[in-house]
């Protein structure tokens, strides 16, 4: 399915879409281009064209997958249910908004594919540094052309980010209590398209996410474990991207490191 053909259509499509509807608008958005759809959530004129040029770009390159973006799903949630049933794109067109709103790194693209919920190819651009990421199924894991194997920190304790945004108050006071001790903390990029890559890059040990929809992990997920890392569900079950009303999934840089985490975070 997933071809050297096509990983170069899809990173073309993807540089120049950032090219032609990011870059140009970092730093320079006016206030009528920033809409807050929801409390501390951003949505700006670049997410919306960027989308709809990868909507239709992708589209073109497998006309057999439907695409399911970020900002379809908010202004029509029943295009989340194409997720079960079909080839689909996955796309999240600037992931980082509040960042790239506020003028600030760091913020990213994100494209999936997955057919009837499972994750076949992930692909990631880091929007300012042109740093590229991508992975198949079963194919390893790239940065810039380079095949990559996930690297720890080596530090001890082993450093985490831990977001506890989207966790009722009762989980996040006992993961802060309970959990968070046995790691040195860092802050969260609010960057999905930043945090997988600093799992394998051996900037940090550990990520833990409560909301985990497609667009957002999707993409990361596969390059996590393509590249010898491990991202699932606390109770050790695959991440998949038609299960997305669950809660929950951990992200490590070794099958280890998420051993011990999984089973801190169950004894909460």
């Amino acid at each position: 399915m997933i071809t050297q053909t096509l990983h170069t259509a899809v990173e073309t499509v993807m540089r120049q879409v950032n090219a032609q509807a990011i870059v140009p608008r970092y730093q320079t958005l006016s206030a009528a281009e920033i809409v807050e759809k929801a409390a501390d959530d951003m949505v700006t004129i670049a997410d919306r064209e960027s989308e709809a040029m990868l909507t239709e770009q992708l589209a073109a390159l497998l006309p057999e997958a439907d695409v399911v973006g970020e900002e379809a799903v908010y202004a029509d949630a029943s295009v989340m249910e194409r997720l079960k049933d079909r080839l689909c794109w996955i796309v999240d067109p600037l992931d980082g908004t509040n960042n790239f709103a506020s003028g600030k790194p760091p913020f990213g693209m994100l494209v999936a594919l997955a057919d009837k919920g499972e994750i076949l190819g992930g692909w990631i651009l880091d929007c300012l540094t042109g740093r590229f990421c991508k992975t198949n199924l079963g194919g390893g894991a790239f940065i810039d052309g380079q095949r990559i194997g996930a690297q720890v920190t080596g530090e001890a304790p082993p450093v985490a980010a831990i977001s506890t945004l989207f966790a009722d108050p009762e989980r996040r006071t006992a993961m802060m209590e309970h959990v968070a001790p046995h790691y040195r903390l860092v802050d969260i990029p609010r960057c999905a398209a930043e945090q997988y890559p600093r799992l394998v890059l051996g900037v940090n040990d550990l990520s833990v996410f409560e909301r985990t929809l497609p667009w957002d992990h999707a993409a990361g997920a596969l390059f996590l474990n393509e590249a010898g890392g491990r991202c699932s569900r606390p109770d050790g079950s695959q991440y998949r991207v038609d299960e997305y009303e669950k809660r929950g999934l951990i992200a490590a840089a070794s099958p280890a490191l998420w051993d011990v985490f999984a089973q801190r975070l169950a004894a909460i």
